[in-house]
């Protein structure tokens, strides 16, 4: 594969193509890495991955194995966009002030984001890419906050049996 990015400036919504090649090149040591990783042929895994091959996909159990190693989250979420869902990773954060305080600032932050869209919701045009952006800010702001709720959890369990 080229050591040029093909995707150098590609936005947070990509399409299942481009997320496969994102999660390849993002990959800790890069598709040849991942190869390795998944003990596949570098030359093989180059072409299912490349943005214009249109006859190589990697098989279920391939793009099975790929998510499990790269757990890119543009891929995750490329791949849940489809069918309306959320994908979340538990990973708890402790639910201090400063936690709580970081998920506030998160939710001022993506509220800002969604004001900035009112000339969608002004005449009730939604154009395809102002609404790829919403959701894609809107699921972060769910990830934040299950983060905070599963570590609050966490806290709990840790003191009732700890």
């Amino acid at each position: 594969m080229s050591r040029v990015d093909l995707l150098p400036d590609a936005g947070p919504v990509l399409s299942i193509r481009q997320a496969l090649y994102r999660a390849g090149r993002d990959y800790h040591g890069g598709i040849t890495a991942l190869a390795h990783d998944l003990v596949m042929d570098l030359d093989t895994l180059q072409k299912k991955l490349k943005l214009d091959e249109e006859r190589r996909w990697p098989t279920p159990d391939e793009l099975e194995e790929i998510i499990a190693a790269t757990r890119n989250p543009r891929l995750l979420d490329a791949l849940t966009r489809p069918a309306g869902a959320v994908w979340y990773r538990p990973e708890p954060v402790n639910a201090t002030p400063a936690a709580l305080k970081a998920v506030g600032d998160l939710l001022v932050k993506e509220g800002q984001f969604v004001g900035s869209l009112h000339s969608g919701a002004a005449d009730n045009l939604w154009q395809a890419h102002e609404v790829a952006q919403l959701e894609y800010h809107g699921h972060q702001v769910i990830r934040a906050v299950l983060g905070i709720m599963a570590g609050a959890r966490a806290a709990m369990e840790g003191t009732q049996h700890g």
